[in-house]
């Protein structure tokens, strides 16, 4: 993806929070001479040293997208954090001079790897379990796969299939205002934090807490 200087953020500890925020990834492949996506949530794994080496996941058998699948196959996952419309009213610089226009600021994320594919039903627990216990972690009372009847469980292996994606290359986009002044970042802030929208004020959130002015 095209990146500005201002807006790279290639931390993996900034990524990994940023995928466990919005952990559903689009998943992008080009088989049988086409391009074929699914959406699945996906969990972090990460190295000795932190670094994200791996995303883990699972989708329906029934999804024709894993059967073009071979292992060592190129698969593409982009995760879309929150985003919003960034009007030029909320620049203070408009009454200064006017020369600003409409912007859109995002995070996203795009990881590249190759994919290994369980099919064995066996083996799938491990992959929506751990998933679960991460997606669980905060809720008042988690839910866990052994709270379910192991007949049901059962079923439900035989209905998914694993995906593990080795991480070659990821990569992350914050465009914050990070190339405003301080002034309009300011603007742009306190404005979406006003705004109704959820994701507007996700963005004031990340802006407030993240982003970096150069």
């Amino acid at each position: 993806m095209y990146r500005p200087g201002a807006f790279v953020e290639d931390d993996h500890e900034q990524l990994a929070a940023l995928i466990g925020a919005s952990p559903l990834a689009s998943l992008v492949v080009h088989a049988e001479g086409r391009l074929l996506a699914a959406h699945a949530p996906l969990l972090t794994e990460r190295g000795d040293d932190g670094a994200i080496i791996a995303l883990v996941g699972h989708v329906a058998r029934a999804n024709p997208f894993w059967s073009v699948l071979g292992d060592g196959d190129e698969v593409l996952a982009i995760f879309t954090g929150p985003d919003a419309y960034v009007s030029p009213s909320l620049y203070p610089s408009k009454q200064a001079h006017g020369k600003v226009v409409p912007t859109w600021n995002y995070a996203r994320v795009e990881a590249r790897g190759r994919v290994t594919v369980e099919s064995d039903p066996a083996r799938v627990r491990p992959y929506f379990q751990h998933l679960t216990e991460a997606l669980e972690r905060d809720q008042p009372a988690p839910w866990t796969v052994d709270d379910a009847p192991d007949a049901y469980i059962q079923k439900l292996q035989n209905a998914l299939v694993g995906l593990r994606i080795e991480i070659d290359d990821i990569r992350g986009a914050l465009k914050m205002s990070q190339n405003r002044n301080a002034e309009d970042f300011a603007g742009v802030r306190d404005g979406l934090a006003a705004s109704p929208s959820l994701s507007d004020r996700a963005v004031s959130e990340l802006m407030t807490h993240n982003a970096r002015l150069d």
